[in-house]
């Protein structure tokens, strides 16, 4: 038996999308929620985040869904880090946070935002931890936090099973989605827990049409295309800034020169990428998470 990989568009949107119990279960154990908050049950609500004026930015998120206490939770699978990606979540947000109110109601009516994002890359290099929470805290006092916003982000790559035996079920759903990709055997641990086994089942390759698997491989080679586009042009970016910067002769022209150039070769990585997407029948919402572009950039492409 062939299991599809969790992480895929396709797949991560079936198991937390359409099974309630199983998005709690997922909350439960990757959030930062006392026994006293967990989430009990949830709502799904719609993943477009369409703004109020026509001419500012839309946004879509993998999975949106509210509990009975009307705290929200953005879940978000992002298979490529881009440094756009941290502001795409921070506006997400804040826009779910800002339009809980209409324009009659009191602020004490508002209700905390979590975000929580599985990056199947890694961004801090320079740290052995792969789960990170930002909160809005006081900079002298990081205790005093105004509550709101919660913006987890969880660097799978980075984590190891072992040590972490007092955080079960957040283990038991980190190997699911680290070690479950196109396996043809689901590990016994798993099997044993019935929210992480209804969610094995789910991957199952005979319950997809093929339709659907032709998707589901497309979506991997988009995701190997544009992983290839964003190392070339980030090294070509680096290449052309350190030319400059030695051609100025100066410690500012080389800093200077390997912003400019590594972000104008990582934009128009992105660009072509996006033409070739578009060119493939992909839809402009998942071009557009996975380049960081806007919707207007690629529907105008």
């Amino acid at each position: 038996m062939r299991y599809l990989d969790p992480r895929a568009d396709l797949t991560f949107k079936r198991v937390f999308g359409e099974h309630p119990d199983l998005v709690i279960s997922l909350i439960n154990a990757l959030l930062p929620l006392d026994k006293d908050h967990q989430v009990r049950s949830v709502e799904y609500i719609p993943i477009e985040l369409v703004p109020d004026n026509p001419l500012k930015k839309n946004s879509i998120v993998d999975v949106r869904c509210k509990d009975s206490e009307g705290r929200q939770f953005l879940v978000e699978m992002q298979m490529i880090w881009s440094e756009e990606f941290k502001q795409r979540v921070l506006f997400n947000a804040c826009k779910a946070y800002v339009r809980q109110l209409d324009r009659k109601e009191q602020y004490e009516l508002l209700q905390p935002v979590y975000s929580l994002n599985l990056v199947n890359d890694i961004f801090q290099k320079d740290s052995s931890d792969y789960y990170h929470h930002y909160d809005v805290a006081d900079v002298d006092h990081p205790d005093t936090v105004i509550e709101g916003l919660h913006l987890i982000f969880i660097e799978l790559p980075k984590f190891k099973p072992q040590n972490y035996s007092q955080k079960k079920m957040q283990v038991l759903w980190l190997r699911y989605l680290t070690e479950m990709g196109d396996a043809q055997r689901a590990p016994k641990e798993l099997l044993e827990n019935p929210e992480v086994s209804k969610a094995i089942g789910i991957l199952e390759e005979s319950s997809y049409t093929e339709a659907q698997l032709n998707g589901y491989d497309k979506f991997w080679d988009i995701v190997r295309t544009e992983k290839t586009y964003y190392n070339s042009a980030r090294q070509r970016g680096i290449a052309e800034g350190r030319a400059e910067g030695r051609a100025e002769g100066r410690a500012e022209g080389r800093a200077e020169g390997r912003a400019e150039g590594r972000a104008e070769g990582e934009h128009q990585a992105k660009i072509s990428n996006a033409q070739a997407m578009k060119a493939d029948g992909m839809s402009i919402e998942l071009i557009a998470k996975y380049t960081g572009l806007s919707v207007e950039e690629i529907a105008a492409l």
